[in-house]
């Protein structure tokens, strides 16, 4: 077996705030970038050049890194500016420089020979070759293929040992391979590898047969109600198996996915993995433990995907019946960074009581005063609300959504601490119950046709 220090948790950063929650909630380095040729553009337009040399700074503040993406395919009219993109972020001093193609790791080399090149997963590596041929270009990591089998990644580890190996853990799959899908770009113009995909593969779709030389056109209906999100891919979640892939002693970096995704998913899901890998490390691994609180984000259904087993080998990838669903739980509010007060992002009224999730390592003090009262149970801190009174002293009955008003809490908690309510009481104040959802009705639908058949 190769030996290797502790593996790397590597979360994403969509914005300022989402890169600050996944380092506070347990990530040791971030991975994000302006919207300039990244593969994410809705979220790199949250980021300019200085917000995001700020990311970088209060994450070497903290011993923590940050990979600056740019990732995506450029043409040749865009050379130019592609250098001079690299050349700008090479002086904020990231930690790394995440692209794509043989073109653009020579460049990036060239512009900025200080700052190691990690090799994104839309190259598509697969195999010990492929990987070879960019070691020798200067590659120091390979963000392998979505694709790729943990023996495979062994059997590149064991042919580079000096060549770091990152994989993706947890979140969004494409129906594409690894990315390089051109669906959206068809459809509506939005060039996936160009960074503005619009999920198309997550539409709702029916299939129809056209003859052409009779010009008659029908749908095809031999099972009705199956297969109508036929290119939605269930999301990865590898949370059970983070003790297998550290057995294997060959990676060197975990990834989650999500850089469009909410900061909740940003903080809960980083903190599950963080606290997997140290229950490894400290033989306390449970799966269950992680899984429950990954359960509570919305999510596309869940797969381990295929590091432990072949695509071939399996045909429960596709999340057939529903777009997306609900987690268990529904964020009520956000503590901002000082953590004297929060901003509210569901209806929360005087008396109710929310779950106060904390950032890793974070603790929080029992009071019971005139604002408020937290207090633990079974090991989970609590909070009622006895008074909604803003930081200007505007008092409420309720808080609603969106809010822009900041709340007073009865005590200091630690900056981006999380408050959330059960699914079942968020959908209640809004008058529905889960079965009344959108999202409830549509699988309830296709359940019944299933059972007339």
């Amino acid at each position: 077996m190769i030996m290797q220090n502790k593996v790397e948790l590597l979360a994403p950063a969509g914005n300022l705030e989402k890169m600050k929650i996944a380092l506070n909630y347990g990530a040791d380095a971030v991975y994000g970038g302006t919207s300039t040729f990244s593969l994410r553009i809705r979220s790199g337009k949250e980021f300019d050049m200085e917000s995001y040399a700020a990311g970088i700074e209060y994450a070497h503040e903290r011993g923590k890194k940050v990979y600056s993406t740019v990732n995506s395919f450029p043409f040749n009219s865009q050379m130019k500016l592609y250098e001079n993109h690299i050349a700008k972020i090479a002086e904020l001093k990231p930690d790394a420089l995440i692209v794509s193609s043989p073109g653009v790791v020579k460049i990036a080399a060239k512009i900025a020979p200080d700052i190691p090149i990690h090799l994104s997963t839309q190259a598509n590596v697969m195999n010990a070759m492929d990987a070879e041929v960019y070691y020798d270009l200067g590659v120091k990591r390979i963000i392998v293929a979505r694709e790729i089998s943990l023996k495979d990644c062994e059997a590149i580890k064991n042919h580079i040992p000096d060549l770091e190996l990152e994989i993706f853990v947890h979140g969004s799959m494409c129906f594409a391979y690894s990315g390089r899908c051109l669906i959206s770009s068809l459809q509506t113009g939005r060039v996936p590898n160009r960074g503005s995909c619009a999920n198309d593969c997550r539409f709702p779709y029916e299939i129809y047969a056209h003859n052409p030389e009779s010009g008659t056109t029908f749908r095809l209906d031999e099972e009705e109600g199956i297969g109508t999100y036929i290119m939605n891919a269930k999301d990865m979640n590898m949370a059970s198996h983070v003790d297998e892939i550290l057995k294997s002693g060959v990676i060197d970096s975990l990834k989650i996915e999500g850089r469009t995704k909410s900061p909740y998913y940003a903080g809960v899901v980083t903190k599950a993995y963080r606290h997997a890998i140290d229950d490894y490390y400290a033989n306390d691994f449970d799966a269950s433990r992680y899984q429950r609180e990954i359960g509570t984000t919305q999510n596309r259904g869940f797969t381990d995907a295929y590091l432990l087993s072949r695509p071939f080998d399996r045909n429960d990838t596709e999340s057939n019946e529903f777009s997306i669903q609900y987690g268990t739980h529904q964020v009520a509010g956000l503590v901002l960074e000082d953590g004297l007060s929060w901003k509210c992002k569901d209806k929360t009224c005087v008396g109710d009581r929310v779950e106060i999730v904390l950032p890793v390592g974070a603790s929080v003090d029992l009071v019971d005063n005139d604002v408020g009262s937290i207090e633990e149970i079974n090991g989970q801190y609590w909070l009622t609300f006895k008074k909604m009174v803003s930081t200007t002293g505007k008092e409420f009955e309720c808080i609603h959504s969106g809010d822009l008003n900041d709340i007073k809490l009865p005590t200091k908690l630690p900056g981006y601490t999380i408050l959330r309510r059960e699914i079942a009481e968020a959908l209640e104040k809004k008058g529905l119950t889960e079965v009344s959802t959108p999202m409830k009705q549509e699988q309830e639908a296709k359940a019944t046709i299933k059972d007339l058949k």
